[in-house]
């Protein structure tokens, strides 16, 4: 993998780190600004929301400038609401901040997607997603346990000056490594591929991407919580926890990067069985400590596993939009990150407790199951080439 790729993943580490770690500090949030849990939990979904709206419209946005300079003013930006979101005192401004940051972040992952499997041959968008995702498996391994650490040490608002300053050395990083290059303006135009991401095999495999990733989002906003009152242990168990989840992501996505270039149905079907079964179990014994640790591993490796497999699938199936596949794949995953904090806290509202994100994940994967499943038997065998290995560009030239 090229070496710019990585500096890339830095980035994505840091804006990650933001990402996930209001699963440890959603609590004393709520206590600070005095608002309720699930108040504090949409936090995250308005983070979800910015997504949604912000990687389709800056990945047009961004086709008038080099890549570049995309990526370092969507970094800039980034850096800059943290540290208002540290200063604040009102959780309205935020709330605000977080959709903002989220608008930033998503452009820069929407052209770091595309950025990124540019980078390598056009058989490998499995591996380079991979690389690229990995910014966000270390984030959960050590950038969102830190965070959880300094907000119990120093406050929340210490955690936002945290990622601002994570934010500075990547943005020195791309500005010398990233190559400048020019706006291309020689690709196909906006409304070209629009019309190619309208094509039933991607809407296919984002549509389960969102699923995905909502179950994923949906016990992870409330895993604190969930530790603490369900599960029994203290508060000082919730950094060692989230750092778990983040290992088995990171173990997850790693997996998935070496095979989901060329055997991705085997990860999709039986990692999401797997998911949905672990999914289940965990609800049933969350009460239980040992079960607790060794589930939060577990499912973290196939929560990633299967959703960076979705993305590299969603990539190799809009190969004619070149600068906006990136972005709405980044788009419809937020969905699932919108949804999934929503619903849990729904539950929660509703009075059935903080076991029940834990039923929610599971009934989000049945629901990608049983849509991947019909795609699969109604739809012909469409949605199936879209998950399905890329030929091997060598092997063909041999046989021609």
């Amino acid at each position: 993998m090229p070496f710019a790729l990585h500096l890339l993943g830095l980035a994505v580490f840091a804006q990650g780190t933001s990402e996930f770690m209001l699963s440890g500090l959603i609590p004393d949030i709520a206590r600070d600004l005095s608002v309720s849990v699930p108040a504090a939990g949409h936090l995250t979904s308005a983070f979800a929301v910015g997504m949604i709206v912000g990687a389709p419209l800056m990945a047009i946005l961004s086709r008038r400038f080099s890549r570049r300079s995309a990526l370092l003013v969507f970094l800039v930006a980034f850096l800059l609401v943290h540290v208002v979101g540290a200063l604040t005192t009102s959780f309205t401004v935020l709330l605000v901040t977080r959709v903002v940051g989220a608008l930033a972040n998503a452009g820069f992952l929407a052209v770091a997607l595309v950025t990124a499997t540019s980078m390598v041959g056009p058989d490998a968008k499995g591996r380079a997603t991979s690389a690229l995702l990995g910014g966000v498996t270390v984030a959960c391994v050590a950038g969102v346990p830190a965070g959880a650490l300094l907000g119990a040490a120093w406050g929340w608002r210490s955690a936002f000056w945290a990622v601002a300053l994570l934010s500075l050395p990547a943005v020195l990083a791309i500005a010398r490594a990233v190559p400048s290059g020019a706006p291309d303006a020689d690709g196909p135009s906006a409304l070209g591929e629009l019309r190619a991401l309208r094509g039933p095999r991607l809407l296919v495999t984002l549509l389960l991407g969102a699923l995905v990733n909502g179950a994923t989002f949906c016990t992870f906003t409330y895993l604190a919580p969930l530790v603490t009152h369900v599960t029994g242990l203290g508060s000082s168990w919730v950094p060692g926890m989230l750092a778990l989840f983040g290992i088995g992501s990171f173990v997850g996505v790693s997996a998935a990067g070496r095979f989901a270039d060329v055997r991705p149905m085997p990860i999709l079907v039986f990692g999401s069985l797997a998911l949905v079964t672990g999914w289940v179990v965990f609800a049933v014994t969350a009460g239980n400590p040992v079960a607790a640790v060794v589930l939060v591993l577990v499912q973290g490796a196939l929560s990633f596993g299967v959703g960076s497999t979705l993305i590299a699938r969603a990539l190799y199936a809009a190969t004619d939009a070149p600068h906006l596949a990136g972005g709405f794949a980044t788009a419809a995953f937020n969905v699932g990150g919108a949804l999934g904090p929503w619903l849990g806290g729904l539950a929660i509202s509703a009075g059935l407790g903080f076991r029940s994100p834990l039923w929610v994940s599971a009934a989000l994967v049945a629901a990608a199951l049983v849509i991947g499943g019909a795609a699969l038997g109604l739809g012909g065998r469409a949605p199936e080439k879209a998950l399905a290995p890329s030929p091997d560009p060598a092997r063909s030239r041999a046989t021609s």
